[in-house]
């Protein structure tokens, strides 16, 4: 007997609502978990998924990409390809561990919460895969930096940092809580799957994926790759959600979604993808940087997508297009200078080499952030380490956690963001992370950043006080990943050898 073609049973295999005759709809769909935003129950059963697929289909593929993933990094392991990569490689391995496999899980715990409260069974069915797919992506990240324990102890921070309260884990632990486990499943569907997946995964899947196999890491590339074909299909829950809202005259709340978790999720992802593109791929190897991505898929193609949508560009776009070419170089002067509160070794990237490129890409960047770098490096010729290593901790934005900084040099004129509340008064890196804020005050105020903490006396007075809180041992405090010989070619007038060439790209 013939099989039916998928067209042709689909729909029916999935109408899975019912009647409940036992409980309410209240009962039900609690609207703390599905809000359905005053839209009709008929409405939310319009949702049409672009990647339908059945569960049978689904394990067929999924066993496929593993035995690839898998099968390369056996290989790799033979050739023991870590023990020979370059610090700037390593370092980037250790911080997108560590910060993404954790990442997964939230988002796999968001997705199951869709999976049980959408309102639209086909969301529902969506949302299922998305679950098993988030798990995958724990799971097979997490396997990947366990290996590397045998040759560098601080991949163990890849498994362990979420469980820390190290200030850069409160920073993204904060952001992914609040679009992701504190939202009802229509709401948590738009600004996960808008505001962080279709946004931004093909930063630190699709580019990064290029960047490893030009360093001959095809273990990483390839699982990159694998991941980044599971969020290309889950990240297409959230255009009909939003459709949805749209059409059904919700579009100003949808908006509002969208405009939150695309810049919580930017902030987190300058930092991670900013540095390690600009900053931690070996020199040889880069070619396009995070402006470069950022204006192609995300002022470009992300824009166009939310307008086909029927949304508007997010009110602060100007802002967000000076931001790619500021904020990430501003936050790798932070992360070095206070790089023992880090684990993975930061890598400072200045050689003459590496600021030549990052001239080329960002004109002016020699004259504003290379004057930071100058003062660091001299420091650093001269033995004043300390002089490296701020006394003061920095001032932290009271929403995205990371810190307040601008554009050195003639550029800089600092905006004191601030909000009062309650005899508090809250800072900010910017009008964005204020607005988001102002929006819901109840909503955050009562969340600390790591200098609150010092400040409330919840973290003692002691140095070690501080690291300790953050679950940070004296050999799990960071170093310069290249014991500070980046400086070396500065002594001969920025004329770079070739030795120094062969040592700046790794």
């Amino acid at each position: 007997m013939a099989l039916l073609k998928m067209e042709e049973w689909y729909d029916l295999a999935r109408e899975t609502n019912w009647t409940p005759k036992y409980v309410s709809e209240e009962q039900l769909f609690p609207a703390p978990m599905s809000d359905d935003h005053g839209i009709s129950i008929e409405a939310w059963e319009n949702f049409d998924e672009p990647y339908k697929s059945t569960y049978r289909d689904y394990v067929n593929a999924q066993r496929d990409k593993d035995v690839g993933a898998y099968s390369v990094k056996a290989a790799l392991a033979r050739a023991d390809f870590f023990k020979n990569a370059s610090p700037h490689w390593k370092a980037l391995l250790a911080l997108h561990f560590s910060a993404v496999c954790w990442a997964e899980f939230h988002s796999a715990s968001a997705f199951a919460r869709m999976t049980r409260f959408s309102r639209s069974p086909g969301m529902r069915n969506m949302a299922t895969f998305g679950t098993l797919d988030e798990i995958r992506h724990g799971q097979i990240q997490i396997y990947f930096a366990y290996e590397f324990l045998k040759h560098d102890a601080v991949f163990d921070w890849c498994h362990k940092s979420s469980k820390t309260e190290n200030w850069i884990i409160i920073s993204l632990r904060h952001a992914l809580d609040d679009i992701a486990h504190t939202r009802d499943a229509t709401s948590a569907a738009i600004m996960l799957n808008m505001g962080l997946e279709l946004a931004f995964t093909n930063l630190q899947f699709v580019a990064l994926s290029a960047d490893a196999a030009k360093c001959g890491d095809h273990s990483f590339a390839t699982m990159l790759q694998s991941i980044q074909s599971d969020e290309a299909r889950h990240a297409q829950i959230g255009e009909p959600m939003v459709r949805i809202m749209v059409e059904n005259g919700k579009k100003k709340e949808a908006q509002q979604m969208v405009e939150i978790a695309f810049w919580r999720m930017w902030k987190q992802f300058s930092a991670l993808s900013g540095i390690g593109m600009d900053y931690y791929t070996p020199l040889e190897h880069r070619e396009n940087s995070l402006k470069d991505f950022m204006e192609e898929w995300v002022i470009g193609q992300f824009g166009r997508t939310m307008q086909a949508l029927g949304l508007d560009l997010p009110w602060y776009w100007d802002i967000l297009k000076e931001d790619i070419s500021s904020f990430h170089h501003a936050n790798q002067i932070g992360v070095y200078v206070y790089r023992a509160t880090e684990w993975w070794r930061p890598i400072a990237s200045t050689s003459p080499a590496e600021r030549e490129w990052l001239e080329e890409k960002y004109p002016g960047w020699n004259e504003t952030y290379g004057k930071c770098w100058d003062v660091i490096s001299e420091n650093i010729r001269n033995g004043d380490y300390e002089k490296t290593t701020p006394i003061a901790p920095p001032l932290i934005c009271n929403m995205c956690g990371l810190e307040v900084v601008g554009t050195a040099g003639e550029k800089w004129h600092p905006v004191d963001h601030h909000v009062d509340i309650d005899d508090r008064r809250y800072h900010f890196c910017s009008e964005p992370c204020k607005w988001i804020f102002e929006l819901e005050p109840a909503r955050y105020k009562g969340h600390t950043s790591i200098i609150d903490r010092v400040f409330d006396g919840t973290i003692g007075p002691e140095p070690d006080d501080f690291y300790n809180y953050m679950g940070q041992s004296p050999a799990e405090r960071g170093t310069d990943g290249y014991e500070y010989r980046w400086v070396d070619g500065y002594d001969q007038d920025q004329n770079e050898t070739e030795e120094e060439k062969l040592y700046a790209t790794g």
